[in-house]
């Protein structure tokens, strides 16, 4: 029997992947509307964040990779991580820095992270698309900048940078929120951020030379294209 576009939106992998689009969802909802509830908000998108990994084991496992599944994975990856840091803009505020200036460089920095993650993924998926490519593979990689390489072909590499940047974020948040009285919660909340930190900080800058490496693929291809006329 052939398969229909039905049967792909019904793919395991990919009813885990609306699993996880939910679990943010609510995350944010209690995050913004019912911060008291800040401990479950949090474990809520944490078990999104790791959903990501069952997603891709199912997908192998059932033989049910597909074009929609990397889409719906990337988009709520991308979004997950654009809402959270949007809710810390808000979180990060005077009344918790102390100083309006302070705030607005919390605002600034969470704004700024918000467009690298999503204009270098973009611009990642589309230079590798133009070249009929994975965007993890290493033939879409190919004569990239090395961190972009690396990043896509080691894996440990990855998770680490990926992993690190989240929970760096998550801690942010828990640490918002702990008071000085919940002594144990706030020690793990600054060991989280002291160990995920420098991991968050290699992601960025893997984002950045993997924008500045897909722009200039593009552009290589655009020269190709003249050049073959």
């Amino acid at each position: 029997m052939a398969t229909t576009a039905r049967d792909v939106l019904l793919y395991v992998p990919n009813l885990i992947g609306y699993g996880r689009v939910v679990l943010t969802l609510v995350s944010f909802l209690l995050m913004i509307f019912h911060p008291n509830r800040w401990f479950l908000a949090l474990w809520l998108y944490i078990t999104s964040f790791v959903g990501d990994l069952f997603d891709g084991l199912a997908a192998r496992k059932f033989d049910q990779c597909s074009t929609y599944g990397g889409l719906l994975d990337m988009v709520t990856d991308r979004c997950a991580t654009a809402g959270l840091l949007f809710i810390l803009a808000g979180e990060y505020d005077a009344a918790l820095v102390g100083s309006t200036f302070v705030a607005g460089l919390y605002r600034l920095t969470f704004l700024m992270l918000i467009l690298l993650d999503i204009s270098s993924h973009w611009c990642q998926m589309y230079s590798t698309a133009s070249l009929q490519q994975h965007h993890k593979s290493d033939g879409g990689n190919e004569g990239r900048f090395f961190l972009v390489r690396w990043y896509y072909h080691y894996y440990y590499f990855f998770g680490y940078c990926c992993v690190g940047a989240e929970f760096t974020y998550v801690a942010l948040y828990g640490l918002a929120h702990v008071t000085e009285d919940d002594a144990f919660l706030k020690a793990l909340g600054d060991g989280l951020l002291l160990f995920c930190a420098p991991a968050c900080a290699v992601k960025q800058l893997v984002n950045v030379v993997q924008l500045a490496s897909a722009c200039h693929a593009v552009a290589s291809y655009d020269a190709k294209q003249r050049k073959d006329r």
